[in-house]
């Protein structure tokens, strides 16, 4: 049987706000969570325990955002006016992920149509994207 591996190609870690640590280390979130996206064209978004995956196809459009009142930015959010999930580290700036196809329901009720992270790098990241 052959196995299929495959490969982070480029990762995007968070930019931490320091003030926060204590909510980051109850939720599990590392200096190694971030973005990856694969060579097999995966997106994988990680927070701690919480991930979201996608493929770069399914990505419809990018925008780089911020800054952010810190109430609505930093944590694993989920928004109250639509479907859209937060996974922030610091509430500067992001980048907000748009979806063609909904992904998997992380927290609430429903599937996602909209990420936000806040990666170190956010331009690169829609750079990487290509959206």
């Amino acid at each position: 049987m052959k196995e299929i591996t495959t490969v982070v190609t480029m990762h995007f870690p968070y930019r931490f706000d320091r003030r926060w640590c204590a909510l980051f280390l109850a939720l599990g979130v590392s200096k190694n969570d971030g973005l990856s996206i694969y060579d097999n064209g995966d997106l994988v978004a990680t927070f701690g325990r919480f991930k979201v995956k996608t493929t770069r196809d399914n990505v419809s459009r990018t925008l780089v955002t911020g800054p952010h009142r810190w109430y609505t930015a930093v944590g694993l959010r989920l928004s109250l006016t639509d479907d859209s999930i937060t996974f922030g580290t610091n509430h500067k700036r992001g980048l907000s992920i748009e979806f063609v196809q909904k992904v998997p329901r992380v927290i609430g009720f429903r599937r996602h149509s909209t990420l936000w992270v806040s990666v170190a790098d956010p331009e690169g990241l829609a750079t990487a994207i290509g959206k």
